[in-house]
């Protein structure tokens, strides 16, 4: 389980997170919406120690992320796949190599290797794409490899990061159904966004972060049944005073 308490974050003088306290259960697609610049996939980058928060703490299966030394996070970061806004696979590298990476780092055998790379892709429907650069994908089908380069390593979470942006309808339902795929494998999942549509598909759970803290957590129902005025303008797509205020101030910032 993935326990977030109190964390606060700041960059210069923008305080982007002020207190942010979520469960991530066990199982579950747990969702986090806000608007952008809300401090989303800061929050990601702070459950693998790509960042460190100026206050809380962060819990992976009971284990303080701020106080382990270098190996000990490096195995931790072997239970938690990243699935990057953009993919960031490596543009020299063909899709198998890509998958190859983490594979290699973590001392598994060639035969493994080759097994788990055709395993993945399946998952993602893109076997025969092992040959393939990069650039010969689809943007849709880039994410698709950043699923797989994910699920290869067998992890116990899996972090999303806007998995659905910049996508067309078709394109983003598809990536919706294989964060369901993977939930269905067992695998735990914390999915940021911004968009509804797929939040209420994939999640579980759903936790607004709202000027830097949750705003409100609940099931699918009980947020679309929410009567908080702001989670219901977000829902919704209304702007709202408080909205607008907010997103005002992050642009200023």
């Amino acid at each position: 389980m993935i326990i977030l308490e109190n964390l606060t974050k700041s960059f210069g003088t923008r305080a982007v997170l002020n207190g942010v306290s979520l469960d991530v259960p066990d199982g579950q697609n747990t969702v986090i919406i806000g608007s952008s610049g809300a401090g989303k996939s800061v929050t990601l980058k702070l459950i693998v120690g790509l960042l460190e928060p100026e206050g809380g703490r962060v819990l992976v299966d009971d284990e303080d992320v701020q106080e382990l030394d270098r190996d000990q996070l490096a195995a931790l970061r072997g239970r938690i796949g990243y699935v990057f806004q953009f993919a960031a696979l490596f543009d020299s590298m063909t899709v198998a190599e890509n998958l190859r990476l983490g594979l290699v780092k973590r001392g598994f055998g060639e035969q493994v290797i080759r097994e788990r790379v055709a395993e993945s892709l399946a998952v993602v429907d893109l076997t025969g794409t092992e040959g393939k650069m990069p650039s010969e994908l689809s943007g849709g089908m880039r994410k698709r490899v950043g699923i797989a380069r994910a699920i290869a390593l067998k992890p116990r979470y899996i972090l999303y990061d806007e998995p659905t942006t910049g996508l067309d309808p078709v394109t983003a339902a598809v990536m919706d159904q294989l964060i369901m795929r993977t939930r269905d494998l067992g695998v735990t999942g914390l999915v940021v966004t911004h968009d509804m549509r797929s939040a209420f598909t994939v999640g579980d759970r759903i936790a607004m972060l709202h000027q830097g803290s949750i705003r409100q957590t609940g099931t699918l129902e009980e947020m679309r049944s929410s009567s908080d005025p702001v989670v219901r303008q977000f829902i919704e797509g209304r702007p709202g005073p408080e909205l607008v205020l907010s997103a005002m101030r992050r642009s200023v910032g």
